[in-house]
């Protein structure tokens, strides 16, 4: 990640009158992350797939219960039909009496019928469509905490960076009022005759770039809640938006706990899921070649415009005057599937080869990622100390000049040196915290516990 970058000058005045016109809304970090887990189109998204997900499971299982079709038809067909022309899909074949010639006059026939259909024994079958739908849906629920880990990290992220711009508003707005004092004095020197009057003209000039500076910062910390709003789904305008957690820039973290891992690291879970669900394929494809027992069951009745010696009887065409049922069992078995289940079995191992690698390399990922986020915590957290002791140096330095040049010691030159070299100390102060705060941030995204960074808020 990198650092903003330092700018000789710049600032945000929260209490500028341009904000004082809007309707304020406050936004802590908590109150984004929950906001953004509620809100957020694209965790909604994620949330309604695995909505989705759970009811494809719900659907497997629910393949024990039986199918029962009741169905009624009626139409005209040619009399060679005899009982009359059925549209198939919803009927047993139905059969009648032959007829002796070929009479081409339509004939009425009707036919109404219950069909009931059952899998009871599958052989594993369908215990392996349940498992591997199981798969699906924990797959999709670890892709949504996936996403979500990734929306906080976003949102934490966005939230430091704004925070970081926040805390230069002292430094710049400190600025600005040093330039100004320093104006005023100029002005005084310059009438006494002791100081010239190209000072105060320098001093309008440093003035007016410090404004400007002040503009640019002002910019880019918009642009900062702006993605807040994008990525928590608020409604507000960045112009309304004040961050009420940016004390925690003032000050560092603490030594972040070495702990390993979290097994429940969303991008563990997600990867353990991929490997789950190429587990349950393999396992339904080696099921395939198994026998499948059907049971069926069928209660029908039927009309037909001719009658039994042959003659035609329309009006009993549209009666269900013959009643019949029937009942059996069907036993099938893919005699010649196994060749193909011995290749797709082949093809499925590999694919679970593959999710396996991609789970260890997840692991190798987030444990060197933990060690390089540790080593930049330590190394930014003595950064950071060195640049408390270049602040005070530097301020100390600013107040020693700006008495003599009040005193008519030392020129302008001198003066501005020492109050540009406390601007620039001071933003690389909160540069430095920032780092500090986004190590930290590392760590926790490597660790897979957001609560690292956010309790230390407390």
């Amino acid at each position: 990640m990198t650092l903003f970058k330092i700018l000789p000058a710049a600032g945000i005045l929260f209490a500028a009158p341009f904000m004082l016109k809007a309707q304020q809304q406050t936004l802590s970090l908590r109150e984004a992350l929950s906001t953004a887990a509620s809100q957020a189109p694209a965790l909604k998204a994620y949330r309604e797939e695995t909505n989705a997900a759970a009811k494809n499971l719900a659907l497997v299982k629910n393949a024990l219960v039986p199918e029962l079709t009741a169905g009624y038809q009626a139409g005209y067909a040619t009399y060679n039909n005899i009982t009359g022309l059925t549209y198939p899909g919803l009927f047993l074949p139905i059969s009648g009496p032959p007829s002796t010639s070929n009479t081409f006059d339509p004939v009425p026939g009707t036919v109404l019928s219950a069909l009931l259909k059952w899998e009871p024994l599958t052989f594993g079958q369908r215990q392996a469509a349940e498992e591997k739908a199981a798969g699906q849906y924990q797959l999709a629920a670890s892709q949504y905490n996936d996403v979500l880990f990734r929306q906080q990290f976003a949102i934490i992220l966005t939230y430091l960076d704004a925070a970081y711009l926040h805390s230069l508003t002292r430094s710049y707005q400190g600025n600005i009022d040093r330039t100004a004092t320093g104006l005023e004095q100029a002005q005084v020197l310059a009438r006494e005759g002791l100081k010239p009057g190209i000072d105060t003209m320098q001093f309008q000039s440093v003035l007016a770039q410090a404004e400007m500076d002040l503009l640019t910062l002002r910019r880019r910390y918009f642009e900062q809640t702006a993605e807040l709003i994008r990525l928590t789904g608020l409604s507000s305008s960045p112009q309304q938006i004040l961050l009420t957690d940016t004390s925690f820039m003032q000050e560092l973290p603490e030594m972040a706990d070495n702990a390993g891992t979290d097994p429940a690291h969303p991008a563990l879970q997600i990867a353990t899921s991929r490997m789950e669900v190429s587990k349950a394929a393999l396992k339904e494809i080696q099921r395939e070649w198994r026998p499948r027992l059907d049971v069926w069951a069928n209660a029908y009745a039927r009309g037909s415009g001719v009658a039994a010696d042959g003659t035609v009887a329309k009006s009993d065409g549209w009666s269900l005057s013959h009643r019949n049922y029937g009942a059996g069992v069907q036993l099938s078995f893919p005699l010649l599937g196994f060749t193909r289940t011995n290749i797709r079995k082949n093809q499925y191992r590999s694919l679970l080869k593959a999710e396996e690698a991609r789970l260890e390399q997840t692991r190798l990922d987030l444990r060197i990622q933990l060690e390089k986020a540790q080593l930049a915590f330590d190394q930014n957290r003595e950064i950071a100390h060195k640049s408390y002791k270049q602040t005070e140096a530097a301020k100390f330095a600013y107040e020693g000049l700006r008495i003599s040049y009040d005193s008519g010691l030392v020129d302008y030159t001198r003066l501005m040196q020492a109050q540009l070299d406390l601007l620039r100390a001071e933003a690389a102060q909160a540069g430095a915290t920032l780092q500090v705060w986004r190590s930290l941030l590392d760590i926790a995204i490597a660790q897979g516990k957001i609560e690292i960074l956010t309790d230390t808020l407390k």
